[in-house]
């Protein structure tokens, strides 16, 4: 993979399987573990219910889908669905040993061909998944098909600051704190595309416009993190 081309998803899906043993570390150290705040006020914003069905797409080793889990509750199911198996395999470890058991059922698949029925759940999160995705208005479309009239999605990823000073912070923190860390854990080559995602990546304005066109009735998004990061919120 280049600096300036997109890379394949099976490319995509062979970095992710793996970064996995070293996954959740590396959000930790890389957000100075700011990220379990954010992933909290993503399911916040996507509202969500006790007995509700929801669904997480590219749910990683599982963070999002245990917070969903937690709210909807043992009425309730989630599914977390992601095309890494390695993945999937330390997410579902992280909670076996749970008791109560968690309502969630862990699905390997593709974001761009959803394996659901339309109009089947209530709500949904994507975490540092829209921005990896080959075809970001497929994946935003995938995801209005599959909710309920009225359900949210709510979508977490790395965001273009406004302000020209975040503008360098968030370059710094990239060379300085991504690649060090990178090389720690022996993972520089795997992490050294994230740069150039963000690059690519469409901004807040231009995500909502995205999503008004895949279909989505109500649209915000929300700089979060001085900037750094933000959440785009969709309702059917």
């Amino acid at each position: 993979m280049t600096q300036t081309s997109t890379p394949a998803a099976t490319e995509i899906q062979e970095i992710f399987d793996r970064i996995a043993p070293v996954y959740d570390q590396l959000n930790a150290w890389l957000s100075f573990g700011q990220h379990r705040v954010w992933k909290l006020m993503t399911v916040k914003w996507c509202n969500p219910k006790s007995g509700q069905k929801a669904l997480d797409v590219c749910c990683g080793s599982g963070d999002l889908t245990q917070l969903l889990a937690k709210k909807v509750g043992s009425q309730g199911h989630v599914i977390g669905l992601d095309f890494s198996a390695n993945l999937l395999a330390i997410a579902a470890q992280r909670i076996s040993s749970q008791t109560p058991p968690l309502p969630i059922e862990w699905l390997e698949g593709d974001a761009l061909n959803l394996p659901f029925e339309a109009d089947i759940f209530d709500c949904a999160t994507m975490g540092y998944g829209l921005r990896n995705v080959t075809d970001i208005p497929l994946a935003l479309s995938e995801l209005r098909r599959v909710l309920k009239p009225g359900g949210k999605v709510a979508i977490l990823d790395f965001h273009h600051p406004s302000q020209d000073w975040m503008q360098l912070f968030q370059q710094w923190y990239l060379q300085t704190i991504v690649v060090p860390t990178a090389n720690y854990f022996q993972v520089t080559e795997e992490y050294a595309y994230i740069y150039p995602s963000l690059e690519r990546f469409p901004k807040g304005r231009q995500q909502v416009t995205l999503a008004y066109e895949a279909g989505f009735s109500q649209v915000v998004h929300y700089a979060i993190a001085g900037g750094l990061m933000g959440v785009l919120v969709a309702e059917k």
